[in-house]
Protein backbone atom coordinates (compact mmCIF):
# COMPACT_ATOMS: atom_id res chain seq x y z
CA UNK A 1 0.00 0.00 0.00
CA UNK A 2 2.63 2.04 1.04
CA UNK A 3 4.76 1.64 -1.96
CA UNK A 4 1.98 2.25 -4.39
CA UNK A 5 1.39 5.53 -2.77
CA UNK A 6 4.63 6.58 -3.63
CA UNK A 7 4.84 4.77 -6.78
CA UNK A 8 1.75 7.16 -7.50
CA UNK A 9 3.05 10.67 -6.04
CA UNK A 10 6.58 10.17 -8.00
CA UNK A 11 4.08 9.77 -11.79
CA UNK A 12 2.71 13.03 -9.90
CA UNK A 13 5.77 14.24 -9.56
CA UNK A 14 7.49 13.47 -12.91
CA UNK A 15 4.63 14.62 -14.89
CA UNK A 16 5.14 18.05 -13.66
CA UNK A 17 8.55 18.36 -13.70
CA UNK A 18 7.93 16.98 -17.53
CA UNK A 19 5.48 20.12 -18.34
CA UNK A 20 7.86 22.63 -16.32
CA UNK A 21 10.68 21.71 -18.24
CA UNK A 22 8.99 21.64 -21.76
CA UNK A 23 7.26 24.80 -20.89
CA UNK A 24 10.67 26.39 -19.73
CA UNK A 25 12.23 24.69 -23.24
CA UNK A 26 9.72 26.20 -25.01
CA UNK A 27 9.38 29.67 -24.00
CA UNK A 28 13.57 29.98 -24.78
CA UNK A 29 12.05 28.48 -28.21
CA UNK A 30 8.98 31.05 -28.85
CA UNK A 31 11.80 34.30 -28.27
CA UNK A 32 14.32 32.49 -30.28
CA UNK A 33 12.66 31.71 -32.79
CA UNK A 34 11.51 34.39 -35.67
CA UNK A 35 13.30 36.57 -38.21
CA UNK A 36 15.49 38.01 -35.58
CA UNK A 37 17.77 35.38 -33.71
CA UNK A 38 18.76 36.06 -30.23
CA UNK A 39 21.89 34.40 -28.43
CA UNK A 40 20.23 32.11 -25.21
CA UNK A 41 22.39 33.82 -22.97
CA UNK A 42 20.83 37.18 -23.64
CA UNK A 43 17.46 36.14 -23.52
CA UNK A 44 18.04 35.02 -20.01
CA UNK A 45 19.76 38.47 -19.42
CA UNK A 46 17.19 40.81 -20.78
CA UNK A 47 13.95 38.67 -19.07
CA UNK A 48 15.72 39.17 -15.91
CA UNK A 49 17.16 42.92 -15.88
CA UNK A 50 15.41 44.26 -19.42
CA UNK A 51 19.33 45.45 -19.88
CA UNK A 52 20.65 44.76 -23.62
CA UNK A 53 20.44 45.76 -26.93
CA UNK A 54 17.41 48.06 -27.56
CA UNK A 55 16.53 45.67 -30.61
CA UNK A 56 16.42 42.58 -28.82
CA UNK A 57 14.49 44.35 -25.37
CA UNK A 58 11.97 45.43 -27.34
CA UNK A 59 11.26 42.53 -29.73
CA UNK A 60 11.31 40.18 -26.51
CA UNK A 61 9.37 42.85 -24.30
CA UNK A 62 6.42 44.36 -26.43
CA UNK A 63 6.33 41.70 -29.19
CA UNK A 64 7.62 38.21 -28.28
CA UNK A 65 6.56 37.97 -24.40
CA UNK A 66 3.00 38.79 -24.43
CA UNK A 67 2.26 36.62 -27.55
CA UNK A 68 4.14 33.71 -25.72
CA UNK A 69 2.39 34.49 -22.27
CA UNK A 70 -1.10 34.65 -23.89
CA UNK A 71 -0.58 31.57 -25.63
CA UNK A 72 -0.07 29.64 -22.48
CA UNK A 73 -3.18 31.63 -20.42
CA UNK A 74 -5.52 31.01 -23.26
CA UNK A 75 -4.17 27.69 -23.81
CA UNK A 76 -4.58 27.08 -20.52
CA UNK A 77 -7.79 28.05 -19.91
CA UNK A 78 -9.34 26.23 -23.06
CA UNK A 79 -8.05 23.08 -21.72
CA UNK A 80 -9.68 23.97 -18.69
CA UNK A 81 -12.95 24.70 -19.88
CA UNK A 82 -12.75 21.68 -21.62
CA UNK A 83 -12.32 19.12 -18.42
CA UNK A 84 -15.39 21.44 -16.31
CA UNK A 85 -17.32 20.65 -19.94
CA UNK A 86 -16.78 17.28 -19.58
CA UNK A 87 -17.32 17.23 -16.11
CA UNK A 88 -20.80 18.41 -16.64
CA UNK A 89 -21.75 16.26 -19.50
CA UNK A 90 -19.97 13.52 -18.14
CA UNK A 91 -17.94 12.30 -21.44
CA UNK A 92 -14.71 13.13 -22.74
CA UNK A 93 -15.78 14.09 -26.20
CA UNK A 94 -17.30 17.29 -24.63
CA UNK A 95 -15.41 20.31 -25.15
CA UNK A 96 -16.23 24.24 -26.23
CA UNK A 97 -15.42 23.65 -30.12
CA UNK A 98 -17.33 20.26 -30.19
CA UNK A 99 -19.92 21.52 -28.87
CA UNK A 100 -20.18 24.94 -30.76
CA UNK A 101 -19.64 26.91 -27.94
CA UNK A 102 -16.58 28.29 -29.03
CA UNK A 103 -18.53 29.14 -32.52
CA UNK A 104 -21.26 31.05 -30.36
CA UNK A 105 -18.96 33.37 -28.77
CA UNK A 106 -17.36 33.84 -32.18
CA UNK A 107 -20.63 35.12 -33.67
CA UNK A 108 -21.18 38.21 -30.96
CA UNK A 109 -17.87 38.61 -30.89
CA UNK A 110 -17.85 39.28 -34.43
CA UNK A 111 -21.52 41.05 -34.35
CA UNK A 112 -20.12 43.42 -31.28
CA UNK A 113 -16.90 44.25 -33.11
CA UNK A 114 -18.46 44.98 -36.45
CA UNK A 115 -21.53 47.50 -34.84
CA UNK A 116 -19.22 49.09 -32.24
CA UNK A 117 -15.92 49.78 -34.80
CA UNK A 118 -18.80 52.00 -36.66
CA UNK A 119 -19.59 54.69 -34.24
CA UNK A 120 -16.03 54.14 -32.06
CA UNK A 121 -12.26 53.52 -33.02
CA UNK A 122 -11.64 51.26 -30.46
CA UNK A 123 -13.13 48.31 -28.20
CA UNK A 124 -12.37 47.51 -25.08
CA UNK A 125 -11.12 43.81 -24.25
CA UNK A 126 -13.66 43.51 -21.15
CA UNK A 127 -16.66 44.30 -24.22
CA UNK A 128 -15.16 41.79 -26.27
CA UNK A 129 -14.87 39.26 -23.52
CA UNK A 130 -18.50 40.40 -21.88
CA UNK A 131 -19.34 39.80 -26.21
CA UNK A 132 -18.17 36.23 -26.28
CA UNK A 133 -19.88 35.03 -22.94
CA UNK A 134 -22.84 35.53 -23.50
CA UNK A 135 -22.58 34.09 -27.42
CA UNK A 136 -21.19 31.27 -25.04
CA UNK A 137 -23.91 31.03 -23.07
CA UNK A 138 -26.53 31.17 -26.02
CA UNK A 139 -24.87 27.99 -27.55
CA UNK A 140 -24.32 26.33 -24.37
CA UNK A 141 -28.53 27.53 -23.47
CA UNK A 142 -29.61 25.58 -26.47
CA UNK A 143 -27.23 22.45 -26.04
CA UNK A 144 -28.91 22.65 -22.38
CA UNK A 145 -32.45 22.50 -24.02
CA UNK A 146 -31.62 19.70 -26.44
CA UNK A 147 -29.85 17.56 -23.47
CA UNK A 148 -33.77 17.16 -22.19
CA UNK A 149 -34.90 15.79 -24.68
CA UNK A 150 -32.03 14.07 -26.38
CA UNK A 151 -30.82 11.64 -23.71
CA UNK A 152 -28.04 9.77 -25.96
CA UNK A 153 -24.76 11.90 -25.74
CA UNK A 154 -23.76 11.08 -29.51
CA UNK A 155 -26.79 12.80 -30.58
CA UNK A 156 -26.46 15.69 -28.23
CA UNK A 157 -22.88 15.96 -29.79
CA UNK A 158 -24.00 16.42 -32.83
CA UNK A 159 -26.72 18.81 -32.09
CA UNK A 160 -23.81 20.67 -30.42
CA UNK A 161 -21.98 20.39 -33.71
CA UNK A 162 -24.75 22.00 -35.59
CA UNK A 163 -25.32 25.02 -33.80
CA UNK A 164 -21.40 25.31 -34.26
CA UNK A 165 -21.68 25.21 -37.57
CA UNK A 166 -24.76 27.78 -38.14
CA UNK A 167 -22.94 30.27 -35.48
CA UNK A 168 -20.15 29.88 -37.88
CA UNK A 169 -22.29 30.38 -40.71
CA UNK A 170 -23.84 33.82 -39.45
CA UNK A 171 -20.74 34.88 -38.65
CA UNK A 172 -18.95 33.85 -42.21
CA UNK A 173 -22.28 35.96 -43.73
CA UNK A 174 -21.75 38.98 -41.76
CA UNK A 175 -17.75 38.93 -42.47
CA UNK A 176 -18.62 39.19 -45.77
CA UNK A 177 -20.87 42.21 -45.89
CA UNK A 178 -18.25 43.94 -43.52
CA UNK A 179 -15.00 44.72 -46.01
CA UNK A 180 -14.21 47.67 -44.63
CA UNK A 181 -11.02 48.88 -43.10
CA UNK A 182 -12.15 49.18 -39.39
CA UNK A 183 -12.50 44.98 -39.00
CA UNK A 184 -9.66 44.46 -41.68
CA UNK A 185 -8.38 41.76 -38.53
CA UNK A 186 -11.78 40.48 -38.02
CA UNK A 187 -10.87 37.39 -41.33
CA UNK A 188 -7.35 36.51 -39.02
CA UNK A 189 -8.93 36.63 -35.64
CA UNK A 190 -12.20 34.94 -36.79
CA UNK A 191 -9.90 31.39 -37.97
CA UNK A 192 -7.58 31.88 -34.36
CA UNK A 193 -4.61 33.48 -34.04
CA UNK A 194 -2.47 34.59 -31.03
CA UNK A 195 -0.70 37.33 -33.17
CA UNK A 196 -0.70 41.00 -32.40
CA UNK A 197 -1.26 40.48 -28.34
CA UNK A 198 -0.16 43.40 -26.15
CA UNK A 199 0.62 43.67 -22.29
CA UNK A 200 -2.80 45.30 -21.82
CA UNK A 201 -4.69 41.78 -23.39
CA UNK A 202 -2.19 40.04 -21.07
CA UNK A 203 -3.17 41.66 -17.58
CA UNK A 204 -6.89 41.89 -18.55
CA UNK A 205 -6.75 37.65 -19.42
CA UNK A 206 -4.57 36.90 -16.53
CA UNK A 207 -7.59 38.81 -14.03
CA UNK A 208 -10.15 36.63 -15.88
CA UNK A 209 -8.36 33.47 -16.22
CA UNK A 210 -6.80 33.60 -13.11
CA UNK A 211 -10.01 34.30 -10.71
CA UNK A 212 -11.99 31.43 -13.04
CA UNK A 213 -8.97 29.34 -12.27
CA UNK A 214 -9.01 29.68 -8.53
CA UNK A 215 -12.86 29.42 -8.09
CA UNK A 216 -11.98 25.70 -9.82
CA UNK A 217 -9.58 24.60 -7.49
CA UNK A 218 -11.81 25.38 -4.90
CA UNK A 219 -14.91 23.77 -6.21
CA UNK A 220 -12.27 20.69 -7.08
CA UNK A 221 -14.13 18.43 -4.07
CA UNK A 222 -17.75 18.78 -5.11
CA UNK A 223 -16.63 17.57 -8.56
CA UNK A 224 -14.91 15.01 -7.32
CA UNK A 225 -18.13 13.72 -5.73
CA UNK A 226 -19.86 14.28 -8.78
CA UNK A 227 -17.87 12.07 -11.14
CA UNK A 228 -19.22 9.20 -8.69
CA UNK A 229 -22.25 9.90 -9.88
CA UNK A 230 -24.97 12.89 -8.99
CA UNK A 231 -26.34 10.18 -6.17
CA UNK A 232 -23.36 10.40 -4.30
CA UNK A 233 -22.72 14.38 -4.51
CA UNK A 234 -25.85 14.89 -3.20
CA UNK A 235 -24.94 12.45 -0.56
CA UNK A 236 -22.26 14.44 0.08
CA UNK A 237 -24.02 17.81 0.59
CA UNK A 238 -23.47 18.89 -2.76
CA UNK A 239 -26.23 21.59 -4.09
CA UNK A 240 -25.84 19.37 -7.66
CA UNK A 241 -28.46 21.83 -9.29
CA UNK A 242 -26.30 25.64 -8.18
CA UNK A 243 -23.10 23.21 -8.71
CA UNK A 244 -24.30 22.37 -12.31
CA UNK A 245 -24.97 26.46 -13.00
CA UNK A 246 -21.03 27.25 -11.97
CA UNK A 247 -19.86 24.59 -14.07
CA UNK A 248 -21.14 26.04 -16.96
CA UNK A 249 -21.12 29.57 -16.32
CA UNK A 250 -17.09 28.87 -15.63
CA UNK A 251 -16.63 26.50 -18.60
CA UNK A 252 -18.50 29.54 -20.63
CA UNK A 253 -16.12 32.14 -18.94
CA UNK A 254 -12.87 30.39 -19.75
CA UNK A 255 -13.56 29.69 -23.41
CA UNK A 256 -15.10 33.23 -23.75
CA UNK A 257 -11.90 34.49 -23.00
CA UNK A 258 -10.00 32.91 -25.16
CA UNK A 259 -12.29 33.35 -28.47
CA UNK A 260 -12.12 36.98 -27.27
CA UNK A 261 -8.78 37.55 -27.79
CA UNK A 262 -7.61 34.72 -29.97
CA UNK A 263 -10.88 33.51 -31.93
CA UNK A 264 -12.32 29.68 -31.57
CA UNK A 265 -9.56 26.96 -31.23
CA UNK A 266 -10.25 23.80 -31.54
CA UNK A 267 -9.59 20.61 -30.08
CA UNK A 268 -7.42 21.48 -27.33
CA UNK A 269 -10.47 21.16 -24.71
CA UNK A 270 -10.86 17.38 -25.47
CA UNK A 271 -7.41 16.58 -26.41
CA UNK A 272 -5.46 17.99 -23.44
CA UNK A 273 -7.45 17.04 -20.75
CA UNK A 274 -7.63 13.11 -22.26
CA UNK A 275 -3.49 13.66 -22.35
CA UNK A 276 -3.38 14.97 -18.73
CA UNK A 277 -5.30 12.64 -17.14
CA UNK A 278 -3.73 9.48 -18.73
CA UNK A 279 -0.17 10.58 -17.99
CA UNK A 280 -1.51 11.18 -14.36
CA UNK A 281 -2.91 8.02 -14.67
CA UNK A 282 -5.85 9.83 -11.98
CA UNK A 283 -9.01 11.60 -12.38
CA UNK A 284 -8.71 13.73 -8.90
CA UNK A 285 -9.56 16.86 -9.24
CA UNK A 286 -6.92 18.48 -7.26
CA UNK A 287 -4.34 17.08 -9.64
CA UNK A 288 -6.20 17.28 -12.86
CA UNK A 289 -7.32 20.52 -12.67
CA UNK A 290 -3.77 22.27 -12.65
CA UNK A 291 -2.11 19.70 -14.84
CA UNK A 292 -4.79 20.30 -17.36
CA UNK A 293 -3.85 24.18 -17.19
CA UNK A 294 0.09 23.65 -17.45
CA UNK A 295 -0.90 21.66 -20.02
CA UNK A 296 -2.93 23.37 -21.88
CA UNK A 297 -0.53 26.21 -21.44
CA UNK A 298 2.64 23.99 -22.76
CA UNK A 299 0.31 22.35 -25.60
CA UNK A 300 -1.08 25.90 -27.37
CA UNK A 301 2.61 27.43 -26.87
CA UNK A 302 4.09 24.81 -29.01
CA UNK A 303 1.21 24.52 -31.56
CA UNK A 304 2.07 28.54 -31.87
CA UNK A 305 5.72 28.29 -32.71
CA UNK A 306 4.28 25.49 -35.31
CA UNK A 307 2.24 27.99 -36.81
CA UNK A 308 4.99 30.58 -36.60
CA UNK A 309 7.65 29.06 -38.05
CA UNK A 310 6.66 25.99 -40.35
CA UNK A 311 6.18 28.07 -43.22
CA UNK A 312 8.24 31.34 -42.24
CA UNK A 313 7.55 34.04 -43.26
CA UNK A 314 3.81 33.11 -44.08
CA UNK A 315 1.58 32.19 -40.59
CA UNK A 316 -0.83 29.35 -40.19
CA UNK A 317 -3.56 29.67 -38.32
CA UNK A 318 -3.63 28.21 -34.66
CA UNK A 319 -6.88 26.04 -35.08
CA UNK A 320 -5.07 24.48 -37.95
CA UNK A 321 -2.04 23.30 -35.66
CA UNK A 322 -4.32 22.29 -33.11
CA UNK A 323 -6.49 20.21 -35.47
CA UNK A 324 -3.58 18.47 -36.71
CA UNK A 325 -2.33 17.45 -33.11
CA UNK A 326 -5.55 17.44 -31.28
CA UNK A 327 -8.02 15.24 -34.18
CA UNK A 328 -6.35 12.25 -33.45
CA UNK A 329 -6.28 12.07 -29.69
CA UNK A 330 -9.95 12.95 -30.39
CA UNK A 331 -10.61 9.64 -32.98
CA UNK A 332 -8.46 7.93 -30.47
CA UNK A 333 -10.60 8.27 -27.79
CA UNK A 334 -13.47 7.53 -29.98
CA UNK A 335 -12.85 4.21 -31.29
CA UNK A 336 -10.87 3.39 -27.70
CA UNK A 337 -14.48 4.47 -26.00
CA UNK A 338 -15.89 1.65 -28.47
CA UNK A 339 -13.57 -0.85 -27.59
CA UNK A 340 -14.91 -0.41 -24.32
CA UNK A 341 -11.33 -0.03 -22.78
Amino acid sequence: MINERIKRNSRYVVVFIVMIVAFLAIVVLNINTGSVKIPVPEIFKIIMTKDGAAEWVNIIWKIRMPRILMAALLGGALSLSGFLLQTFFENPIAGPFVLGISSGAKMVVALTMIVALEHFTFVSSYTLIIAAFIGSLISTGFILLLSGKLRHMATLLVAGIMIGYICSAITDFVVTFAEDSDIVNLHGWSLGSFSGMSWSNVQVAAIVVAVSFALCVFMSKPISAFQMGENYARSMGVNVKAFRVALILLSSILSATVTAFAGPISFVGIAVPFLIKHSLNTAKPLLVIPGTFFGGAVFCMLCDLIARTAFAPTELNISTVTSVFGAPIVIFMMLRKKGGR
